[in-house]
């Protein structure tokens, strides 16, 4: 059973990608795609109808709206195109994920420029050495006037 349960919510992640592609697909009417992108934005926000520390009744959303909504938007989209992006959607999740592009991002942020004021730049950012002379000598200038 529960073997069963991680299929659905795999089927569900491959769902709201799938809408996503929708969204984008000429072929789908206007009223689908607005209904197929409200529900995309709420099963990604951070916010939910029901809160989930609420015991039961904060996963309920997961488990008995966002599978109706996507039934209700997969109804108003041809099947043919919906069937192709599903596909898609498959394919794209069972992609690897890189590691390269997660050391990229690593690399470029910068968690002490929150204000952007200093000369910090992705180029900039790559060059790991010049960076840290870098951050070190624009510290104390950045800095100053909030004293």
């Amino acid at each position: 059973m529960l073997k069963r349960w991680r299929q659905r919510a795999r089927e569900v992640r491959w769902d709201v990608v799938a809408l996503y592609l929708a969204c984008r697909d000429p072929r789908v009417p206007w009223y689908a795609k607005a209904f197929a992108a409200l529900l995309v934005a709420y099963a990604l926000s951070p916010i939910d109808l029901i809160p989930d520390f609420i015991p039961v009744l904060g996963y309920l959303d997961e488990l008995v709206l966002l599978p109706l909504g996507i039934m209700a938007a997969a109804k108003m989209m041809p099947a043919t195109v919906l069937a192709e992006h599903r596909e898609r959607a498959r394919l794209m999740m069972e992609r690897p994920a890189s590691r390269l592009g997660g050391a990229l991002i690593v690399a470029v942020w910068d968690p002490r420029d929150r204000d952007n004021r200093g000369p910090d730049s992705t180029v900039v950012g790559l060059v790991t050495p010049w960076r840290v002379v870098q951050m070190a000598a624009w510290a104390p200038v950045r800095h100053a006037d909030r004293v």
